[in-house]
């Protein structure tokens, strides 16, 4: 049985405010000489759970000091990527923005309430003339009524030049999937030509080709020349006054346009070639 003062003591070790885990260090005494070995054990285990959860506390206050220290030290690092961009690209972050701008400003006909709305069939006209499809039939249709051997040949690298046109770029526009400054679906002749997408702009590669070579292979005035050179400029930007292109389309068109002229001239196909080719045949 134990004694009426180990029962008292421990009662009022319970109930004091030392006996608390914050104030058991002030607490904290040698064993008495005259206090049994329970009571002894039972202090000392007392001490090592204090001691187990203390230092379970400081741990975690070091973990999540040293995890905030690591973000801190990322966190401005990726600030300075995201705030801080290369000049390249800030510069063409600028030039894509004017492009959109000023392309959706020259949109003055990509509606019917649009400021020149009136004007939309008559510049739709004139970007038919430019239309793949349209170039393809009537160069078929004048290769077949052609009697000589001269202008069948220049028909057929016109052919040449124009399904070369057609394909290059519908690649091209594939491989980019620029949408145009306005949110239109394309028309049934343009899903035809295979012309979806914004850049580069297929009207204006068509017309600049074509009028090189025509003004390369036929002789014409000077007014019939200013006209010919007039109506492909006017070509490529009745795409942009339609909303289809933008300026950056319609200059990167021209170029294109330029290049299949060049390319077309480097693998001409001649009539006296097709004539010995036949004649070694034979």
């Amino acid at each position: 049985m134990p004694s009426t003062y180990n029962v008292r003591s421990r009662t009022r070790d319970r109930n004091s405010v030392l006996s608390r885990p914050e104030f058991m260090s002030l607490n904290h005494q040698p064993p008495r000489a005259g206090a049994g070995p329970a009571e002894s054990r039972g202090a000392s285990r007392r001490l090592g759970q204090i001691k187990q959860q203390t230092s379970q506390q400081g741990e975690e206050p070091t973990d999540s000091g040293s995890r905030d220290r690591r973000e801190s030290t990322r966190m401005p690092e990726e600030d300075c990527m995201q705030l801080n961009p290369s000049f390249k690209g800030i510069a063409m972050n600028s030039l894509l923005a004017i492009d959109i701008c000023l392309s959706k400003r020259m949109g003055v006909c990509a509606s019917t309430s649009s400021s020149w709305g009136g004007c939309r069939s008559m510049v739709a006209l004139l970007a038919l003339t430019g239309h793949g499809i349209t170039w393809i039939i009537g160069t078929i249709v004048c290769l077949t009524r052609s009697n000589t051997l001269a202008g069948q040949e220049v028909l057929v690298n016109l052919l040449l030049a124009l399904i070369l046109d057609v394909m290059t770029v519908a690649g091209v526009q594939r491989l980019v999937k620029r949408r145009g400054p306005w949110e239109m679906a394309p028309g049934f002749l343009d899903c035809v030509a295979m012309d979806v997408y914004s850049f580069p702009a297929a009207h204006a590669s068509r017309a600049a080709m074509v009028s090189k070579f025509l003004l390369s292979h036929l002789v014409l005035a000077v007014p019939l020349r200013i006209l010919l050179v007039l109506w492909a400029f006017l070509v490529g930007v009745s795409r942009v006054l339609l909303g289809k292109h933008h300026l950056t389309d319609m200059v990167c068109g021209f170029a294109l346009g330029l290049l299949h002229f060049s390319l077309m001239e480097s693998v001409w196909l001649s009539q006296c070639s097709h004539l010995h080719e036949a004649y070694l045949i034979l």
